[in-house]
């Protein structure tokens, strides 16, 4: 492997095309003879159908097929099957699609809406989670006991669609203890919306027996497996080819509108193209979830945690989706960070009236993070230490156990902390704030990992020196696949980056690929990538042996030449060994497989969980400072560095950009993005105009420092970089508008008028009663499994 193809600032490929504007996604495919489709909706956000008529509508002009849940009998899920393609009997959500219609057009297409006769009788409603946990709530899944369930483990009741626990030790014992301090804290959060630039669409073709999917998706194998399993026929029967996508951030990590335009495509003959409005797409976007967390520590005066307790509600919205499998990850974010004695920890995914939540970049991370340094801070301040000597003390090291039991290997958070402390003591004297604004500084650590799973590749080497990489993998903008893997394959083959040509996600052509997301593309594809271009090396290797006379452990690959070591410009070109070898034994080409090791928890610790303990931690120590406008609540981002842990940078630049675009979009999170949900079920924010993203005014350039060496079981010990910086930034922000306000922070975003309210002493105390429950004697109160909640 030459290190100078695998480690460099590659630039990427494909920027010149997307800044001219020249890159086709599936927002711009057409095919001759296409359709237009639309989905009618429900306006309310509960409901029973009375009647659905679409006679009238399949007979107006351009109409060339209507579909209802009769065409689609399948129900998906992940963990459980309770997610229909269309409302069947019963609305849960408004927005749910009731039909779905292709045309000549798509004003034809909508005027057939309208033309559809839908009588909807109200039922009982419950938007919150409070709604969905009291006593007598209206279940919004009554038949939730004749769900498949497709995965063991977790508890399941009424209007709790899931439960994964944690416990470890006696937590008992440990909040009894006479020489503890017991700091109890409770937070909420609100959602957020992906906003990616191009909407979820999809052109969808149906011929000899088969559909044909080119979709905006970064998970193309369940899109495959989800369509067939909706749709009712063999998954072999469906293939996915996937564009250019204009941005997921998780939005796209599950299946959206596909089955919709398959359905028609079968139903027409014809190709058919379904996009989501920007409206469509911000009123049932799969949000980052809201939540409502409660924290508990027993700590010693001296600093040491002995106990930690907490529960996590999460509004997973109508149906359990991503939720389910989300319910895992808050064993790794509130159990990670910090060495902790004991554990008890219950994550619980609630069913709501709402439409669904799903995955967003470090998603369960971001509110756990925010959640778990502000409990920290509290923590310090009740026993008497400064905060950042109380991390120092207690974040995990090498040999230390993680909440599930698994044990952490490597010093990685102390020594990134003290790269945090040279990066601020080399920084400029910050800006005074003698303009009567407040000011406050926070450090803050955090603790993801890489979501591995299965991957696969193959390598065709070609017959002019370069060398074809084929996967499922999907270029979302972190640049992984224009970048890290062509760098991986390059620097094994003795190429240049730009002689590896990376080929669009086919599911016909590529092997199974878990998706893309997690911060798993460098890591899986990458390992897989690898293991295939080291099966062609070999190849190679042997063929110019017999050319080079020479043995080919005594052979080297570098600047497109197959050389003899030591001997620069001897030896042959590799176009010309690639020629010989496939006239004589047929093409080169080489495959790899890659997926975890799977970590194993603690016997008997943890239940209903996916991933029981992480093959690969990341760390992150993000500092802040900000000012605190007291006359408008307006909070100013002043500085903000990074310290990340990348295990080894394969190409640094890539990484700085993903590191400032997460923190802006934390930004966003953490003081001006907002849903709110009106009383009608429907979300309030339904475009740019009432959306409030960060604008140009509000980025800051963020002071970066990578952190390399820490173990890793990626290829050439590489980590995800693209997820995790997101995960600290509402943290950050948070702790220290509250260390600038004397105040605590116990909700995002921090809004203007949020923050005035707290400077005015006029913000409601946080009443979580629902969740406060959670505890009768120190002791997680299970939920009733009768029906009821």
């Amino acid at each position: 492997m030459s290190d100078a193809s695998a480690t460099m600032n590659f630039r990427r490929r494909d920027a010149a095309d997307k800044l001219r504007g020249r890159t086709r996604y599936t927002i711009d495919r057409y095919l001759p003879g296409m359709l237009h489709a639309a989905i009618l909706r429900a306006g309310v956000p509960s409901g029973r159908i009375a009647r659905l008529d679409i006679t009238k509508a399949a007979r107006m002009p351009g109409v060339r097929a209507v579909v209802t849940a009769a065409d689609a009998p399948g129900m998906i899920g992940i963990g459980i099957a309770d997610h229909p393609l269309f409302a069947r009997d019963v609305i849960r959500y408004d927005g749910e699609p009731i039909a779905a219609i292709a045309a000549d057009t798509l004003m034809q297409a909508h005027a057939a809406l309208a033309a559809i006769d839908v009588e909807i009788e109200p039922l009982p409603v419950v938007l919150t989670m409070a709604d969905a946990l009291a006593p007598d709530a209206p279940l919004v899944h009554p038949d939730w006991r004749n769900y498949e369930v497709l995965l063991e483990g977790g508890v399941r009741g009424g209007n709790i669609a899931w439960e994964a626990t944690v416990v470890r030790g006696d937590v008992d014992a440990a909040f009894a203890r006479s020489d503890v301090e017991i700091i109890d804290s409770s937070f909420r959060v609100g959602r957020q919306n992906h906003v990616a630039f191009e909407p979820r669409a999809v052109v969808a073709s149906y011929e000899d027996g088969r559909f044909h999917i080119e979709t905006s998706t970064q998970v193309p194998w369940t899109i495959r497996n989800a369509t067939a399993r909706l749709l009712g026929v063999p998954a072999s029967r469906v293939r996915v080819t996937v564009p250019p996508v204009g941005g997921g951030f998780g939005l796209k990590f599950d299946l959206a509108i596909e089955p919709f335009a398959a359905l028609l495509a079968r139903a027409s003959g014809r190709p058919v193209r379904l996009v989501n409005s920007r409206e469509e797409e911000m009123l049932t976007c799969l949000f980052r979830e809201n939540a409502e967390i409660r924290i508990r520590s027993a700590v010693t005066r001296d600093g040491e945690i002995v106990g930690r307790e907490a529960v996590v509600l999460m509004d997973c919205g109508a149906y359990g989706g991503e939720q389910i499998f989300l319910t895992t990850m808050t064993a790794h974010t509130l159990g990670g960070n910090y060495s902790l004695g004991a554990v008890r920890l219950v994550s619980r995914a609630v069913y709501t009236n709402t439409a669904p939540n799903g995955a967003f970049r470090a998603c369960n991370g971001v509110y756990n993070t925010f959640a778990l340094e502000r409990h920290t801070d509290e923590v310090a301040a009740r026993i008497g230490m400064d905060p950042l000597a109380f991390r120092r003390r207690n974040v995990l090291g090498d040999g230390d156990l993680g909440a599930t039991g698994q044990v952490f290997e490597g010093d990685v958070l102390g020594p990134m902390l003290d790269r945090m402390d040279t990066m601020r003591d080399a920084a400029a004297t910050p800006p005074g704030c003698d303009d009567g604004r407040l000011y406050g500084r926070a450090t803050v650590v955090g603790t993801w990992f890489v979501f591995v799973g299965p991957s696969a590749a193959t390598v065709n080497m070609n017959a002019d020196g370069t060398a074809t990489l084929v996967t499922s993998g999907v270029e979302i903008g972190s640049g992984s696949m224009m970048q890290a893997l062509p760098q991986i394959v390059a620097g094994t083959l003795g190429l240049s980056p730009h002689d590896v040509i990376v080929r669009a996600a086919d599911t016909d052509a590529a092997g199974y690929d878990v998706g893309v997301g997690g911060g798993r593309t460098t890591v899986s594809l990458g390992a897989a990538s690898l293991s295939a271009a080291h099966e062609v090396r070999t190849k190679l290797l042997k063929v110019a042996s017999e050319m080079i006379e020479a043995a080919a452990e005594d052979l080297v690959m570098r600047s497109g030449r197959i050389e003899i070591a030591g001997a620069p410009g001897s030896g042959r070109l590799i176009s010309e060994v690639a020629a010989r070898a496939q006239a004589q034994i047929g093409p080169i080409s080489g495959t790899g497989a890659f997926t975890g090791a799977g970590m194993p928890a603690m016997p008997g610790c943890v239940a209903g969980h996916f991933i029981d303990a992480i093959d690969i931690p990341v760390f992150a120590v993000h500092d802040c400072e900000v000012a605190v406008d007291t006359e408008t609540g307006h909070v100013e981002v002043l500085s903000y560095r990074v310290v990340q842990d990348v295990g080894r940078a394969l190409n640094p630049r890539a990484i700085h950009g993903q590191i400032q675009g997460g923190v802006v979009q934390g930004l966003g999170y953490a003081l001006h993005e907002e849903v709110t949900i009106g009383s009608n079920g429907r979300v309030r924010q339904n475009g740019f105009e009432t959306y409030r993203v960060p604008l140009a005014l509000d980025v800051v350039p963020v002071e970066i420092n990578l952190y390399e060496g820490a173990p890793s079981i990626g290829p050439l010990g590489t980590k995800g970089a693209g997820e995790v910086p997101i995960l600290n930034v509402a943290a950050a922000v948070a702790c220290a508008v509250a260390n600038a306000i004397g105040k605590p922070i116990l909700e995002l975003p921090l809004t203007p008028p949020r923050v005035l309210e707290l400077l005015l002493d006029q913000r409601p105390t946080l009443s979580l009663p629902h969740i406060a429950e959670a505890w009768t004697n120190n002791l997680l109160r299970p939920h009733k499994t009768d029906g009821s909640n």
